[in-house]
């Protein structure tokens, strides 16, 4: 009998003990933050060749940092896409959504792409909350679809559409603190291990000077090289609040208009929405070539 109650106890202290310990350890995940370029338009799906260093970096440096395929990966991702621009943050709030082919002039194949993954109207919510705590007017829409900034990476990186999704805008107004802000405040649900991913092209998005050639001459490639090494380092500085004294500056960066027009700031957003996520801390860059340039993703782990 004393041997019997002995037994029992031990057996409560040790699932106490486990309990406590598997609450500990979920504690300490720490889903990343992650700000990448999503490639022109569906182009990295259909093979371009100008895209196959950001497709392979897909393919291994972001399934690594987002531990795929491990008990740790992310049970949810937020993507803050550079092709929605609103007044107030928007959040897509379906348990599920179409894809929005937000391109032209493409073969057929282009658009008859899927995407299948979940979205999450629980996180949609959580992420409303927040955003309305921080003194914004957020919107929830359930109708529109996810776009080639969303679906284009993601098909990439999570072929087998297995995380849910919740897509959120960038605003009109291109505020850097704002986004900042936006970031800050759904930074605590990466405690929850849900990963926050800014698609957009931060480096550099000048259409007009990419396909006139332009971005292929030496007096460009001088001038792009500058204009990273004041980004990356401005991006990488560990402490959060001098983080954002440099990038709400980031429109007087050497040739800051060149590589992101007057009006033409959202492909640059989501990174700051990303830096805003990430709190203090060190982050790491990476940089892919594309068109004889290196564009360059940033993460925080």
């Amino acid at each position: 009998m004393a041997l019997g109650f002995l037994g029992f106890i031990s057996s409560l202290v040790y699932q106490r003990g486990f309990a406590t310990t598997t609450r500990m350890a979920a504690a300490d995940v720490q889903a990343p933050v992650i700000s990448l370029s999503h490639g022109g338009g569906p182009l990295p799906i259909l093979g371009d060749p100008n895209h196959r260093h950001l497709v392979n970096s897909w393919k291994t440096r972001v399934r690594k940092v987002l531990k795929l395929n491990t008990p740790a990966a992310p049970k949810a991702i937020i993507l803050v896409t550079a092709h929605w621009s609103t007044g107030q943050p928007t959040i897509s709030s379906g348990s599920r959504h179409d894809l929005y082919y937000d391109y032209y002039g493409f073969p057929q194949e282009a658009y008859s792409l899927k995407y299948n993954a979940s979205g999450s109207p629980e996180i949609a919510q959580e992420i409303f909350k927040r955003l309305q705590k921080a003194g914004f007017s957020p919107k929830l829409d359930d109708k529109r679809g996810w776009d080639h900034g969303v679906f284009v990476p993601l098909k990439m990186i999570i072929p087998d559409e297995s995380i849910p999704v919740v897509q959120m805008s960038v605003l009109d107004s291109e505020d850097p603190e704002d986004h900042f802000k936006m970031g800050q405040a759904i930074a605590d649900l990466r405690q929850e291990n849900i990963a926050i991913i800014g698609s957009g092209y931060a480096t550099f998005h000048n259409l007009r000077v990419m396909f006139s050639g332009g971005s292929n001459t030496p007096a460009f490639k001088a001038n792009i090289r500058e204009w990273s090494d004041v980004l990356n380092e401005a991006v990488m500085t560990e402490d959060a609040d001098e983080r954002l004294a440099k990038l709400k500056h980031w429109r007087q960066f050497p040739h800051a208009y060149t590589m992101h027009p007057n009006g033409g700031a959202e492909h640059f957003l989501p990174l700051i929405v990303a830096a805003g996520a990430a709190g203090s801390g060190k982050g790491d860059l990476y940089g892919d070539e594309y068109r004889g340039n290196d564009m360059f993703s940033f993460y925080w782990e």
